[in-house]
């Protein structure tokens, strides 16, 4: 498995989640020469692709959703691979997992979701075997779930990346209900409660 930054992991799971698969906007106050260094690094890696689409939409200081512009002053988007995906343990949709949005000009603020009659249902999102997102969904589903100091032991995440995998992956993404409750002895075990 790839071995990813916890900065590259939030910009890769971020990317996943959104439904345009752009890596922009970057979290917090990841900006300038910071940025430029996380971002290179994933270009570098295959993990993230520049877009160049035909809008002469100006990229901004804050890095809303344009990375760059190129000499002829047409916006560069950032957007995950399917490489990144499969690092971050997410399975690609099939075919092309970056949304181009080469004919499309990008805005400033966040898409708004548009009608459901308009758009499909999404896919549902499973996670392949023998990844670390299935091993955390297998603890989950077992008699009294997991601690997250059991599942950092088993995957080799940081606790903030368990909460973050459960709360982003699970319960967004592929919408388990995960719940928790205090375990004398134990601590706070989590699980996945199964729809009857």
């Amino acid at each position: 498995m790839t071995k990813l930054s916890d900065t590259q992991l939030v910009i890769l799971s971020a990317a996943a989640q959104r439904d345009d698969r752009n890596v922009l906007p970057l979290p917090g106050s990841l900006r300038g020469g910071a940025a430029a260094k996380v971002v290179g690094a994933l270009l570098k890696r295959g993990l993230i692709a520049e877009t160049t689409t035909d809008s002469q939409t100006k990229a901004d200081a804050a890095l809303n959703r344009v990375w760059r512009n190129d000499a002829d002053g047409r916006a560069i988007l950032l957007h995950i691979t399917d490489a990144g995906l499969v690092a971050i343990g997410v399975e690609p949709d099939g075919g092309d997992s970056a949304h181009t949005g080469a004919d499309e000009a990008p805005s400033a603020e966040a898409p708004q979701d548009a009608s459901a009659e308009a758009d499909p249902a999404p896919k549902a999102r499973t996670p392949r075997k023998g990844t670390k997102q299935a091993k955390l969904i297998e603890m989950l589903r077992a008699e009294g779930g997991a601690t997250i100091d059991e599942i950092v032991a088993a995957t080799g995440w940081q606790a903030h990346t368990v909460r973050g995998a459960m709360s982003g992956a699970l319960k967004k993404k592929l919408g388990l209900t995960v719940t928790s409750e205090k375990v004398e002895g134990r601590g706070r075990c989590y699980r996945i409660e199964d729809a009857v």
